[in-house]
This record gives structure tokens, C-alpha cells and sequence, in this order.
């Protein structure tokens, strides 16, 4: 059943499965292949991962919510037992009341520090991973901006005056404006891969990074366009360097 409700795995999967294969038809030896695979590899992690933790973490989840209950059934027997005996043979001086209060305001204290600790472990373990994958992303998304870096438009055009520390060129325009297009479909995807990460999370942390990966893909991209539009007509030769 198709739902619009959530992003789906599956396409997305695909998607890089067929920008994989369109890069290996174009340029099977150069890095751009070796980096659109290890998008590859991420977005099978977040798709194959996510039900396997998710398993995990049910179980975390349970044994943290039964010691939660533990420790406070634990917490509030110690307390009615310790009430009763202090109502029936208490200190007789107000003052003597002091350390018992004192020492009943730490145990409890400690107890809500024991609960609340229990009560976000699942969290805190899922926000880790989520995390974890969100940084391989974005450093993911910096190499791909150092693929597109040197393609420059400017090296194609026929009055390019080159210098001895000018970068080589061996890409014609077409083949350049295929990879500065490849490098743009990547970027997008890898937001969509974090996205993905998100569909997994409410942790207002997760979901930041994902927005905030989003807009540095989505700047990195407009930057990619601006170089497209500004390739040569069709017809200029690189300059040789």
C-alpha cells in the first residue's frame, strides 16, 4: 500500500542503486564512483539498521521501564516503612527531625536521577546512532563538494589564460556538466538519506541535524547549478594544462 505519510527506504535505495550505475557508465575510474558507493553503503545501513535497533532498542526499552518500576515500588516501600517507624518511635525533639529529612530529600533525589536515567536510556541509545550516521553524512557530503571544486566552467571557455599552478582539465563540456549533475544528485540524495534518519526520531537534537545537513546540501547544490549554467556553449575545448 503506497502511503505519502513517510519517506520510504526502498526508493531512495534505488535511486542511489541507479546513480551508482549511471556513474560507473560515465566515469568507471574516476573517485566520483568510489564515493557515490559508500552513499550506497550508508543508505543500506539506514534502511537495514533501522529495523534491527529498532528490535534492539524494544527490548532496552522494556528492561528499562521494569527496572524504572522496580526502583520505585523500591523507593516508595523504603519510604512508608521508613514514615511508619519514625511516627512510632521518632526522635522527641523538632530539631532531631533534621538529618532524617535531610537524608530523606537525598534518597530521593537520587531516586528521580535513577528514574529519569532509565526512562531516556532508550533514547539517548538511539539519538547515538542516529548521530553516528548523520556525521558520516555530512563529512560524505564535504568530500563530494571537493570532487565538484576544481571542475571550473571558467577552464573550458576558449580565452582561459592558464598559469603553471592551474589545475588539469580532461573532461570536455558535456562530460563536465554530466559530473557537476551527478555530484548535485548525490548531494540531494544525501539529504534524503538523512532524511530518512529523521523518519526513525522525534529527538529535537536528530532532528535539527538533519534539517541543518539539508540546507548545507541544498547550498552545496545551488552552488553545482551555478557552475552548470555557466559552462560554455557546446562546441569549446578545454584548455590543455
Amino acid at each position: 500500500m503506497t502511503t505519502f505519510e513517510r519517506l520510504d527506504a526502498g526508493p531512495v535505495q534505488d535511486t542511489v542503486s541507479r546513480l551508482e550505475s549511471r556513474v560507473r557508465a560515465r566515469f568507471p575510474e574516476r573517485g566520483l564512483l568510489a564515493v557515490v558507493g559508500e552513499l550506497a553503503v550508508l543508505t543500506t545501513d539506514v534502511a537495514e539498521g533501522s529495523s534491527a535497533v529498532r528490535g534492539r532498542l524494544r527490548w532496552v526499552r522494556l528492561g528499562s521501564r521494569v527496572a524504572a518500576v522496580v526502583v520505585l515500588v523500591a523507593t516508595v516501600a523504603v519510604f512508608a516503612l521508613a514514615f511508619r517507624d519514625a511516627v512510632r518511635a521518632g526522635p522527641d525533639r523538632s530539631f532531631e527531625w533534621v538529618p532524617l529529612i535531610e537524608s530523606a530529600i537525598n534518597d530521593l533525589v537520587f531516586a528521580g536521577l535513577a528514574l529519569w536515567f532509565l526512562y531516556a536510556l532508550p533514547q539517548r541509545l538511539e539519538r547515538g546512532r542516529l548521530l553516528d550516521l548523520l556525521h558520516r553524512l555530512r563529512s560524505l557530503a564535504h568530500i563530494v563538494d571537493m570532487h565538484q571544486l576544481t571542475k571550473d566552467p571558467e577552464r573550458l571557455r576558449p580565452d582561459f589564460v592558464r598559469t603553471d599552478e592551474s589545475v588539469r582539465v580532461d573532461l570536455t563540456r558535456a562530460e563536465m556538466e554530466h559530473y557537476l549533475d551527478y555530484c548535485s544528485e548525490m548531494l540531494s540524495l544525501i539529504g534524503k538519506v538523512a532524511a530518512l534518519c529523521a523518519e526513525e526520531s522525534r529527538d529535537s537534537l536528530v532532528l535539527t541535524t538533519v534539517s541543518d545537513l539539508e540546507t548545507l546540501t541544498t547550498g552545496m547544490s545551488r552552488k553545482i547549478w551555478q557552475k552548470i549554467s555557466l559552462l560554455p556553449h557546446e562546441g569549446s575545448r578545454p584548455v590543455s594544462d
